[in-house]
Order: structure tokens, then C-alpha cells, then sequence
């Protein structure tokens, strides 16, 4: 009974946090979406529609602040009241006392990477979608001062693309060149078209020049020109408008598969290994969360400076979110592995929460 008690004021504390929180978000989101679009033949409906498809993803990144916000507010609610000290009159250690609590946090973790984290994959794309509609920028983007770069490749080889302009989705490339190497390494033809658009497993270019680069040492006495010319393709649309997306945008149980695809393709699939072994710890992270506003707020109020205690929680927890978010970067860059990336701020951060349980309250 007493575990269910816990339980349900955790999760009633979580819930109104949540809407708390949610509210704010939603307030000053729309405001600056209202500034952002100010003199553009936009709807009000429009823009709160916009601010309501980026309320999951802003709910999503700000779970580990509700989290902590949340600990404090029961813990310091069960302290004020002198449930604690009866729970310790009891028999039951503050340790147990955070089982059920720790095991709503576990719970809500896992709801939100296998529910929340696909419904803020849809609502990020289709976000993206709108704002390039609504702002006029959705025929052609540029992307770099060199242009867009693509690679492609099976078990044969790979192709190295370039073009000078892209549509949003990186299917239709214009001034685009194909260079296709060997496994080797070797470069055996080049290509050279005004329009290339990506169909059903290939490349369908207009206007091609075609140099053979393997078997002569004078390539432009034997090149074509093809009014339409097409050239074999591992890229599909999905992967490529990924591809140029963070990889929140895409599912997490999609993610192994499309990091397989970004690895044959040649792409470096880095940031993606590393959000997918972040979001697989995420209920870890969490739930480390919980135990540090626990252990500083478990205390009785009339040991005084509830105030410092609650500063000192929300600075650790600040602390440890920076840590996190550093790792990532550092996992990325492949300067650590990713494994280490995203799970070693949340263990980290457990053991810490934990020891400090362990000398203020049962020490």
C-alpha cells in the first residue's frame, strides 16, 4: 500500500509539472513563432497549429527537467508533511522508501523512448515540412560553400556525387557530377549532368557527358553525351532527407536499420550511433535524476536551508545534463565511443545520488 502511495503522488507531481511546463512552452513558442512569421500572409490558426507539432519534441527535450523538478516537489510535499519521518518510524529505510517513485521514473523513461520518441520523430518532420512550405524555401536550398556532397555504394564500389543545388529532400540535384570508384579505390567513370532526379534504385541524369576512366589514358576522345543517361543507386529519398536531418527525426527501433544503410551508402553514421545508445539510456537517465532531488530533499525541513538543498539539487542535475550533452559532442567526433557517450553521465550520476543517499540518510 505504502509503495502505491509513493507511486501515485510521484506520477500525480510528474503530470502536473508536465502541464505545467507544457503551458509555458507552448506561450513562448507561439509568441516567437507570432515574430517570426510577423508580416507573412499567415493564419493565426497556422501558426499555433506549427507550435503545436514542436510541443512534443520541446516536451520530449525537457524531460529530465521535469524530472528533477518533479523529485523535489514530492519529496520536499513529503517532508513538509512528516510522511518521511513516519515511513522511517515505520522500519522502511529512505532507499526503500524511493522504489516506487525510482520504478514510475524506469516506467516513464520506457514510455517515452517507445511511445513518445516515434509521435516526436512524425511531428518533427512534419513540422520541418510545414516551415519550408510557409516560408517559400521549399523548391531549392544550397547546402555548403562547396554545394551538396552525397556517396553511395554496394559491394561493388562507391560513387562520390556533388551538385551545386539540391531540392529540400536531396532527390533532384542540378550541375551534379558522379565520379564511380572501384573497391580498390580506382576511378572508373565520371558523369556529368545539368539535372539529376533520384527514381526507384537509380539516377535518371539529363543533358550527361560520360567519361570512361578505367581502360584508356585519354578519356575525353571516348566520351558521350546522353540526352538522358541513367546510373545505378543504393539511396532512396528517406535516407538521403534523413541524412541531412538530426536523428530525432527519424524512429528509434528505424535507427538500426537506417545507421546499416548510412554505413553501406559510406556516410558516417557517428551521430546517429550515439543518439541511438543516448535514447536506450534515456529511462537510466532519468530515473538518475529522481534519486538526485531525492538525496537532497529527503531530509526533515527543520534541519533548515531547504532552499540551499533544493539550489544545490538543481545544479548538480544542470551539472550532470551538461556532462551528458559534452559526451555526446565528444561521441560524435568519435573521440569516445558511444556506448561511453550515453551511458556514463546517468551511471555516473546514479552512483553519486546513491552515496549521497547512503551517508545522509542511512549513514
Amino acid at each position: 500500500m505504502l509503495h502505491r502511495y509513493f507511486a501515485r503522488r510521484f506520477a500525480a507531481s510528474f503530470t502536473g509539472v508536465t502541464l505545467v511546463l507544457g503551458l509555458i512552452l507552448v506561450s513562448v513558442n507561439l509568441a516567437e513563432k507570432l515574430g517570426d512569421f510577423d508580416g507573412a500572409n499567415i493564419s493565426f490558426a497556422q501558426v499555433l497549429g506549427l507550435t503545436l507539432l514542436d510541443l512534443p519534441k520541446g516536451i520530449y527535450a525537457i524531460l529530465p527537467l521535469i524530472m528533477i523538478i518533479a523529485a523535489i516537489s514530492l519529496f520536499l510535499s513529503l517532508a513538509r508533511s512528516s510522511e518521511l519521518v513516519v515511513t522511517r518510524a515505520s522500519g522502511r529505510s529512505a532507499l526503500r522508501a524511493l522504489m516506487a517513485p525510482g520504478l514510475v521514473a524506469l516506467l516513464i523513461g520506457i514510455g517515452a523512448v517507445v511511445l513518445l520518441n516515434p509521435i516526436v520523430a512524425a511531428t518533427s518532420r512534419e513540422y520541418d515540412r510545414r516551415v519550408a512550405e510557409l516560408s517559400g524555401q521549399s523548391n531549392t536550398v544550397l547546402v555548403g560553400g562547396n554545394g551538396l556532397w552525397l556517396r553511395q555504394g554496394n559491394d561493388q564500389g562507391q560513387t562520390v556525387i556533388r551538385a551545386a543545388r539540391t531540392n529540400e529532400t536531396g532527390t533532384e540535384l542540378w550541375d551534379a557530377t558522379f565520379i564511380t570508384f572501384t573497391r580498390e579505390g580506382g576511378p572508373v567513370r565520371r558523369v556529368e549532368a545539368m539535372h539529376a532526379v533520384l527514381a526507384d534504385g537509380f539516377w535518371q541524369t539529363e543533358n550527361a557527358k560520360v567519361w570512361p576512366l578505367a581502360e584508356t589514358s585519354n578519356p575525353e576522345a571516348i566520351a558521350e553525351e546522353h540526352a538522358v543517361f541513367n546510373l545505378p543507386s543504393t539511396l532512396t529519398a528517406d535516407q538521403i532527407r534523413d541524412s541531412f536531418g538530426e536523428p530525432s527525426s527519424i524512429p528509434l527501433w528505424e535507427l538500426p536499420g537506417f545507421i546499416r544503410r548510412l554505413e553501406t551508402a559510406g556516410f558516417s553514421s557517428a551521430r546517429h550511433v550515439v543518439w541511438f545508445q543516448m535514447e536506450l539510456a534515456q529511462p537510466v537517465f532519468l530515473l538518475s535524476m529522481l534519486l538526485i532531488g531525492a538525496g537532497f530533499t529527503m531530509r526533515h525541513q527543520r534541519a533548515g536551508r531547504t532552499w540551499l538543498m533544493v539550489l544545490a539539487a538543481i545544479v548538480l542535475s544542470f551539472g550532470i545534463y551538461f556532462l551528458r550533452n559534452f559526451a555526446q559532442i565528444m561521441g560524435e567526433n568519435e573521440q569516445i565511443p558511444a556506448v561511453l557517450a550515453a551511458w556514463a553521465s546517468p551511471l555516473a550520476a546514479i552512483g553519486l545520488s546513491m552515496g549521497l543517499l547512503l551517508h545522509l540518510e542511512d549513514g
